[in-house]
């Protein structure tokens, strides 16, 4: 896998990912970006990591999807001197990455209108200390408070502010929105993130290759399936091991059942949130069915801790995969009779038409992904773009919608459905028999090993290195979230603050995902 262009030698990884990785200098940083953007590719990741392996080095990476697959890029850089050339200017989206790199590690990029404010630093840690380096050993925080963050102000005639959170009336995760209004309309909306940072990623170093599976699982619980399996592709690929089959098709069960879950959800609560509160009550039954059918094949609601590295933790047993399918069946009847309720209110459809729209051209500028993305005319779906097995054998049908609006992003969860209830269907008839589970040889140090899965919010990413004595040195858990935040905020310009809650349900981005 390389970027068009892209002179340097990859290394191609192992592993179910198509992956490569190509180590750069400084202009050939920018240049791998610049190459990238010119020839269509998209910016997945940015990140940081401390060489423990090279005295007083760090790394700044990215990773790009291209037509081939994915293609990583690492700049080392001497700690002394932690500078890198800014990719903000290419790709909007990793400015809020490099943020997040800078306070992690102390990785500082260079360019023209470069935003230096901290992202997670809300007064954990004092001036010159970075958590992901290896000298960092404190445990209590300072006694000062943080600074005030700098909001981007808008002035004017009538213009006045609304500050929302980071503590909310509703039981949410805690993130501030600093609205700058003229009466109802919004000018500008600023999101301020990384509230509860959880320290996972340095978590991460305290476990072996082979448990990592279970913090993975908890990055983002909405999407627990997801982050697991991209973390047992990973983990497969640092330990050179193939899952047997039966247990790669148990592991899409799992997935498109999160998928389904998810969206059944959602679809409620933008009903509700667009004063049809019969919409919640219908699929709020639905998803709670859904979830105790779960409990019942796989031991758990959300299937948490149920896909391991080398395989799957469960096998449902022939009626159980029955019972599936036939669930899958009668759900679909019910939410095809909730489209149509949805389709001719019109009450409903003026809330949701044209409220929060991101044209296909802003989405592709602004890097909008996943199930957000394609609403918005961004026709990638790595169950279709890079198929891993089985996906490979179920022929997904990407769904791709064009108005980038409240409406379309509500179609896209309704043909989403669609598609995964035949993909559930088609998995039960197609399942192989066989072993769910194969034993896990030794990691060898310094393995590295990607996973990458299209979760039912986007693709999620897991970028994974061995250490000594078989534990993590290095992993990397990125959610689509990162990308999609920064767009929410342009997506509500125009709006009127009430129907703030109907667009940010909409995306119903993570903040847990991005809080790290």
């Amino acid at each position: 896998m390389r970027i068009p262009g892209m002179p340097q030698a990859t290394e191609a990884l192992p592993g179910a990912v198509p992956a490569s990785i190509a180590r750069v200098n400084a202009a050939a940083w920018s240049e791998a970006a610049v190459l990238a953007r010119r020839s269509g590719c998209r910016l997945v990741a940015v990140w940081g990591a401390e060489r423990r392996d090279r005295d007083a080095m760090l790394s700044i990476f990215a990773a790009y999807a291209t037509e081939q697959g994915l293609c990583m890029v690492e700049l080392p850089v001497a700690a002394a001197n932690p500078v890198y050339p800014d990719l903000s200017g290419v790709f909007p989206a990793a400015n809020r990455m490099q943020r997040a790199a800078r306070d992690l590690l102390g990785l500082v990029p260079e360019g023209v209108d470069v935003d230096s404010r901290p992202w997670l630093r809300h007064g954990a840690w004092r001036d010159g200390e970075f958590p992901m380096r290896r000298d960092f050993g404190r445990t209590t925080p300072p006694e000062s408070t943080p600074d005030d963050y700098a909001f981007v102000r808008v002035e004017g005639d009538g213009v006045h502010e609304i500050a929302v959170g980071p503590i909310h009336a509703g039981i949410i995760e805690p993130g501030h929105f600093r609205f700058s209004v003229v009466g109802e309309k919004v000018l500008r909306l600023e999101a301020h993130l990384g509230y509860v940072h959880k320290g996972i990623e340095r978590r991460f170093e305290d476990f072996a290759v082979g448990d990592g599976y279970r913090l993975a699982g908890r990055v983002s619980g909405d999407s627990t399936v997801a982050y697991a399996w991209a973390y047992a592709q990973a983990a497969e690929a640092v330990l050179v091991v193939r899952p047997p089959p039966r247990a790669l098709w148990l592991r899409a069960l799992m997935l498109e059942r999160e998928r389904v879950a998810n969206h059944l959800g959602d679809l409620g609560a933008l009903g509700n949130d667009g004063g049809f509160g019969f919409a919640l009550a219908q699929f709020m039954r639905l998803k709670e069915d859904w979830l105790r059918v779960n409990e019942a094949a796989f031991g758990h609601r959300f299937m948490m801790d149920r896909v391991v590295p080398g395989g799957v933790e469960v096998d449902p047993g022939p009626a159980r995969l029955e019972e599936l399918a036939r669930q899958a069946h009668e759900v679909l009847r019910e939410v095809n009779t909730l489209r149509g309720i949805f389709d001719e209110h019109s009450g409903l459809q003026d809330r949701f038409l044209t409220a929060g729209r991101v044209s296909p051209s802003l989405a592709h500028e602004l890097g909008l992904t996943g199930l957000a993305g394609r609403a918005s005319g961004q026709a990638h779906d790595l169950r279709a773009d890079h198929p891993a097995p089985p996906y490979d054998a179920l022929k997904v049908r990407k769904v791709v919608h064009q108005a980038g609006d409240v409406a379309a992003r509500v179609n896209a969860r309704f043909d989403e459905i669609g598609e995964s209830m035949r993909l559930l269907t088609a998995i039960v008839e197609g399942m192989p028999a066989g072993d769910v589970r194969v034993a896990l040889p030794r990691a060898r140090d310094g393995a590295l090993g990607v996973g990458w899965i299209e979760g039912w919010r986007g693709p999620v990413l897991v970028v994974l290195e061995a250490g000594a004595g078989e534990r993590i040195r290095r992993c990397h858990a990125h959610d689509p979230s990162w990308h999609n935040w920064p767009v929410l905020e342009h997506a509500v310009i125009g709006n009127i603050v009430p129907d703030f809650p109907l667009i940010n349900k909409s995306f119903n981005l993570s903040y847990s995902g991005v809080d790290g």
